[in-house]
């Protein structure tokens, strides 16, 4: 049975770090994109940040850049989201999610393949 879990979020202040991890169990991620998604209340589901299943290309959203770092342990099956200077905007429920196609997962998060429960990120101001 494939199971995405996701832990790491919490409650932060502006300013704060946080560092989501996701845990792939059930199968290998090698072949696999990675990415992270979110959303916030009253809002569509975004892409936050991918990465493809050798690391070597990786895709963040502009709202997001030089704050957070993805990165991936295929030895391990994880997935991680490093989350620095956060922002009351980034509060949202936090998804991950895996896919064969890195460029379908960059475009958005539609007919992806397999998707965690997610983990809630609260930034207070």
């Amino acid at each position: 049975q494939v199971q995405l879990v996701e832990s790491g979020g919490g409650s932060v202040q502006a300013g704060g770090s946080l560092r989501l991890s996701c845990t792939a169990s059930g199968f290998a991620c090698d072949g696999y994109a990675m990415g992270w998604f979110r959303q916030g209340p009253g809002k569509g589901r975004e892409g936050v940040s991918c990465i493809s299943w050798t690391g070597y290309e990786t895709y963040y959203v502009d709202s997001v850049k030089g704050r957070f770092t993805i990165s991936r342990d295929n030895a391990k099956n994880t997935l991680y989201l490093q989350m620095n200077s956060l922002k009351p905007e980034d509060t949202a429920m936090y998804y991950c999610a895996v896919d064969r196609n890195y460029a379908r997962m960059v475009a958005g998060p539609f007919d992806l393949n397999y998707w965690g429960q997610g983990t809630q990120v609260t930034v207070s101001s």
